[in-house]
């Protein structure tokens, strides 16, 4: 039986490690011999980048949580559309630096945004589609900036207060609690402990169910 492309997703704040995540995943489906396509959010298509740069510059009009959830969501749909749904119905596998949890983290929890709003535009722009597995690298809110300081200059959402932050934590941890299909990973420890947690819920994810699929 042909095997089906999975939707996976790394989450989490500035300076938790995605993007060396991303790599050990990519590793990872190398070694299974399965073809994968990279995307991130906000961004991964042209239309969708040049929205990226709109919300992530500091802009002398500020721009409103209601404006800047928007213009994420216009962001994901075109991502959704053009990039990711045709990759998995090609058999790909499709490995994002971030989805539709980010909105509701940090439009929901560091804006404070209206769940119900959030949820309304959700429904509208994505339906029925989530990621196979979520892996969340949870890290303490003040870590994470002082690592993103230390790679440079800082963009207008990494600028916001550490209680921003830390109300965007605190959603992570609670719809990954309540919700399946998403595994914290302790990002504060080592990096060789981290990366072996990540393979550990690649593998488990693997076994459970697609592996069913051979």
């Amino acid at each position: 039986m042909t095997k089906q492309g999975r939707f996976l997703v790394v989450e989490g704040l500035e300076g938790a490690g995605k993007s060396t995540a991303i790599a050990t995943i990519r590793q990872w489906l190398e070694g299974k011999q399965q073809p994968v396509v990279c995307t991130r959010e906000p961004g991964g298509t042209p239309l969708a980048e040049q929205i990226r740069t709109l919300v992530k510059q500091v802009h002398t009009e500020p721009l409103t949580a209601e404006a800047e959830l928007l213009l994420m969501y216009a962001a994901r749909v075109q991502l959704l559309r053009n990039v990711i749904e045709p990759a998995l119905a090609a058999g790909n596998w499709v490995l994002a630096d971030r989805h539709d949890l980010s909105s509701r983290a940090y439009q929901g929890g560091g804006r404070q945004l209206d769940t119900g709003l959030i949820n309304g535009i959700r429904q509208t722009v994505l339906g029925d589609c989530h990621p196979d597995l979520t892996l969340y690298l949870d890290i303490d809110p003040a870590i994470g900036l002082a690592r993103a300081q230390a790679r440079g200059e800082l963009d207008r959402i990494e600028q916001e207060q550490l209680a921003f932050f830390q109300r965007t934590r605190q959603v992570y941890l609670h719809i990954a609690a309540t919700e399946p299909g998403i595994v914290v990973i302790d990002a504060s420890r080592p990096l060789p402990e981290v990366q072996q947690s990540i393979l550990a819920a690649l593998d488990a994810f693997w076994e459970q169910g697609y592996a069913a699929l051979a």
